[in-house]
This record gives structure tokens, sequence and C-alpha cells, in this order.
């Protein structure tokens, strides 16, 4: 694939200067301009978000246990879904795969030496921990009550909880994303190694580059939406508030226009992580590579044209609501093209099944039953009757939890070698992701019947008819979090005990595992690559386990 050579012997990690032993102390760290440490840097901080953001939740599915709740009030039950919300929406998800295996691997896949823009780089993440710390400072200073969306009047004017604070932190961490999506756009194009055409970049890239799009054009307006909120709270402007000349339903047209493609900036990555789990560990050429590529294009510019089917109970017209309606079934066409092609690819290949193959595996099946669930909401006559229930709730895990969790786990399993010169593992790393899948589905696949029973998601007490249900999903919620914190542990164990990673563990194709060792060194490359052939190509095999 390059001019680099591939089997060279590779010196232990301890004995070559790498990027995490090229310079030592704090000081290296927080002014690095290396997109590597710079990865490292987000991938403690969104755990760190994500471990509050779990808590919350678990809380939550503790509380549910008794009809009449078990745990807390329901004013302290409506700051948990939100901080559970918000903190797993913005501060997690959203960054989860750009920031940490986008930062790491863009340059490496592409042969550069580093993004286009290292100050930038490490200002985003700045940025980042600033929103971060704003939004603790709402969570430690009486929580917010208003839920994720922050839906007006309510959070404008009935709201006595801190949302201008939490609206303050997630407004400046949309500048970090808008900063690493110019970064990443630029990146691609500019700095891509000698032979390497838009149709040779692995998939990874073209998802990561469809995403950064998404950045640039939809962060903006969820920044302008939320500094009107917090104009109107602060100096009873009238913006979004009826009783003071507003319109509450602006809000929510801003809102979803933003919040919808920031579905996509959440599940495209991941998709793209999948598709290179799909070809490493099938041995075989992505099943319509340019299909898959396109699709991710698609959806980028798909996604921002449907936010209307939030709004099919808040009196829109009919008309819209059936456009909207229709959009929202194409919208599933590209997402579909890649499901379909994967399982194409899987078809007669050479399948292995590591770690990061199980949560890519998960994926499939998980995003499959989230955007067939989907198409339920995109129709104006069932939405009418699962609007606002736990159908809702299902669905979007599902989609987000199943589609991004289980991608960006599989990601971080797949690269961690690279990333850390060490090995896991293997045997804890399959169980913690059979555990995850089925805790996973044990929390979230009652919610469906819940949601199809008619019960209604943000509420502190529930008939007790729906308790069996709820005693399932919190048992699931339970298998769930042991599943995440199995990996936690054996990550941090690896990062010490584990056996030095070759090269090239998995055997895999991508400037990144061919030549370059595990850890890179700084520069990332020892000799710069030259591309001479097509992505992903594998050698055809006659099928059956390597």
């Amino acid at each position: 694939m390059s001019t680099a050579t591939l089997d060279l012997p590779q010196a232990p990690s301890e004995s070559r200067v790498n990027y995490l032993n090229a310079s030592y102390g704090i000081r290296s760290w927080l002014l690095t301009k290396d997109h590597k440490r710079i990865g490292l840097l987000y991938l403690g901080t969104i755990t760190i978000m994500f471990i509050f953001g779990g808590l919350a939740a678990f809380f939550m599915r503790l509380h549910l246990i008794e009809p009449q709740g078990a745990l807390v009030e329901p004013e302290t039950y409506n700051k948990l879904f939100t901080i559970h919300g918000v903190i797993m929406v913005f501060f997690f998800l959203v960054p989860s795969i750009p920031a940490t295996l986008g930062n790491f691997c863009i340059p490496l896949m592409i042969g550069a030496r580093d993004v286009a823009f290292p100050k930038i780089n490490l200002l985003s993440w700045y940025i980042f921990i600033t929103g971060c710390a704003l939004a603790l400072v709402a969570i430690f200073s009486g929580g917010v009550d208003t839920g994720w969306t922050f839906y007006t009047p309510y959070s404008s004017t009935y709201s006595h909880t801190a949302v201008v604070w939490m609206a303050s932190g997630i407004f400046i961490a949309g500048f970090s994303s808008i900063l690493t999506g110019v970064n990443f756009v630029v990146t691609i194009h500019k700095m891509r190694a000698p032979g390497l055409t838009w149709f040779r970049l692995p998939l990874f890239i073209w998802a990561m580059y469809a995403t950064s799009i998404i950045f640039i054009l939809g962060t903006p307006v969820i920044a302008i939406t939320l500094f009107l909120l917090g104009l109107e709270t602060l100096l009873h402007v009238g913006i979004f508030d009826p009783a003071i000349g507003g319109d509450p339903l602006l809000f929510q047209h801003m809102f979803w226009f933003y919040s919808h493609p920031a579905v996509y900036i959440m599940i495209l990555p991941g998709m793209g992580v999948i598709s290179e789990l799909i070809t490493a560990f099938s041995r075989k050429k992505i099943f319509g590579y340019a299909f898959v590529a396109f699709s991710s294009m698609a959806i980028a510019v798909i996604s921002f044209i449907v936010w209307g089917h939030h709004m099919f109970v808040t009196g829109q017209s009919v008309y819209a609501g059936l456009v909207f309606s229709v959009l929202s079934f194409l919208v599933a066409i590209p997402s579909a093209v890649k499901v379909f092609n994967w399982t194409a690819t899987l078809y007669k290949g050479s399948i292995s099944y590591e770690a990061p193959m199980l949560y890519a595996l998960g994926f499939i099946g998980l995003f499959t039953i989230g955007g067939l669930t989907g198409l339920f909401l995109a129709s104006l006559a069932t939405d009418v009757h699962l609007n606002g229930t736990y159908f809702v709730v299902a669905h979007f895990h599902y989609v987000m939890v199943g589609g991004a969790v289980m991608a960006y786990l599989g990601g971080i399993h797949y690269w961690w070698p690279k990333i850390t010169g060490r090995m896991y593992p293997d045997v804890w790393a399959r169980i913690a992701a059979a555990i995850v899948f089925l805790g996973f589905n044990l929390t979230f696949f009652p919610q469906f019947v819940m949601g199809y029973l008619g019960m209604p998601r943000r509420y502190a007490v529930y008939p007790a008819e729906f308790q069996v249900l709820n005693v399932l999903s919190s048992a699931g919620a339970s298998i769930l979090a042991i599943g995440y914190a199995i990996p936690l542990i054996y990550l941090f164990w690896s990062m010490r005990y584990g056996p030095p990673a070759p090269q090239n563990p998995w055997g895999a194709k991508g400037l990144e595992w061919e030549c370059a060792p595990s850890p890179p060194p700084t520069e990332n490359f020892e000799v710069m690559p030259v591309v001479t052939e097509d992505a992903y190509n594998y050698q055809p095999t006659t099928g059956g386990s390597h």
C-alpha cells in the first residue's frame, strides 16, 4: 500500500521513542499539539462525563423499580433525567468518536503528520472542558429540571433551576465542535498522502468528513437558540414566551433543526468505525464502496430537512407533517444501504470473532432495530399514539447506545493496540461485549412494550401494571453498568501490564496499521507513505475462520 516497509521487526515500545514517551510531565500534555495526545485528553474527559451521565441514569432506574417511586422526590427525578440527557448527548455522544478516535486516527489514516491546525485542535479541547465545567457547576448548584430539550416557556419562564449555567456549557462546547469540524475538513482536503485519492479513502474518513459538515453547518443553530434562551431568561425579551410576544414553537423548530442532524453527528462516525471493523475481521473488500461512501454524504444532507417529524403533535399543518414524514422515510434509505452492504461484505468472508467484531455485529443488530422503530415514529398516524411514551426512549437508545456507544467501544478496542502499544485480555473483552449486548436489550426492549401500551416517559410514578417491565428494565441497567465497568478496568490494566502489541495485530489494511509502529512516533510515520492501491485490498478468501 505504501513505500513504507510493512513487516519490519518492531522494537518494544518501551525502548523506542513514541508519542507517549517523547516527553513527560503534565505540562507536556496540557500544551501538546500532537493530535494523538489531544485525542487521549478528549478520551479522559468524555469518560468522566459518561460516568456522571451514567450515574444519573442508574439512579433513575433504581427509582422506577417501585410504581410510586423508590428513591427520590419527583422534582429530583426531573433533574436526574435532565442531567442524564444533557450530559450524554452534548458531552459524551456528540464528541465521543470524532474527538477521540477521529483526532487520533484521521492523520494516521490519510498519511499526514498531524491535523491542519494543531493549535486550534488543542484550543478546541480547552473550550470543551470549559463547557463541561459549566455543566458540572449547573449540576452541583441545584441541577436542571427542564429535560435535555429545554422546551420553552418551561425553561425560560417557569424553571427556577440552573438553566443558564447548563445552556452556557452547551453553548461553549458547541464552539469546540465547530473548530473540530473545520480542522477535519481542511485536513482531509489538503493533507492526504500521495496517491490517496478520494475513492481510496477509508470509509471512516468519509464518515468523519460528513460529520464535520454537520458540525460546521448545524452547531451554530443550537448555539444561537441557547443564546436566545439565555437572553429571554435574563432580560425578559419576548422571543419564545407567548406572554411577552414570543413563540414557543419557534424554539422547537430551531432546536430540532440542529438536534436531528446531531443524531447523525452521533451515529455517522459509528457507521464509519463499523465499516472498518467489518472489512478487517471478515478479510474482504467492502461490498459497494462507493455506495457506502456516498450514503454518508446523503445522510448528512437529508438530516437537515427532517426536523419536523419531532413536531407532529405540536399543531403544525397536516401538509407539513406529510412532507416531513416522507422525508423521514427517505433518510432511512442511505442507512439501509450501509446495513445491506455490511451484510454482503460478511457473506463468505473469513470471519474472526475478536472483541471489536463482536461490537460491530451487535451494532448492526441493534441499530437495525432502532432504525426500523424510527419508521413507526416517522409515520403520522402511529406517532400520534407513540409520541411522548417509552417507545421513543427505547428507539432513541437503540440508535444511540445500541449504535453509537457499541461502535465507540468497538473502535476503542480495535485501535487500542495502536493507541497504547499494548494488548488487552481478549477473553475479558469478549465477555464484556456479550454482557453489554445482553444488558442493553434487557434494559430497553421492555420499554418498547411499555411505550406501545401507553406508559408516558419522564414520569416519576406510573400505574402498577407496568412494574414488571420496569423491574426488567432496571435489572438490565445493572447488567449494562457491569458491562461498561469491565472494559474500563482491563483497558486501564493493559496500559501497564498488557503484552506489547505488534504493529498490525489484526492483519488489517490501512496506513495506520501497515506503515506506523504501535504506538506511533510523534510525527506518525518514520517513512512517509505513498498509496498505490485501493482501500481494503484484502486478498480473496475461500471462506471459513482465520
